[in-house]
């Protein structure tokens, strides 16, 4: 019989300070309210999906 150890993985995370339109925090804010999610989880999404969907051809 084979046993495994279970390891919890630590995300790391840093802090960092961006300057954002107040139009855009706004939107951000009403879809976090709908969807019970905080900003920061929000906001890490949205980066993520660009990311992973940025088109490679642009300069």
């Amino acid at each position: 019989m084979i046993i495994m150890a279970f390891k919890v993985e630590r995300e790391e995370y840093v802090n960092k300070t961006f300057r954002i339109e107040k139009k855009l925090i706004d939107e951000l804010e009403v879809i976090c309210n709908k969807k019970n999610i905080s900003l920061n989880k929000l906001v890490v999404k949205c980066i993520r999906y660009a990311l992973e969907n940025l088109d490679d051809d642009e300069n």
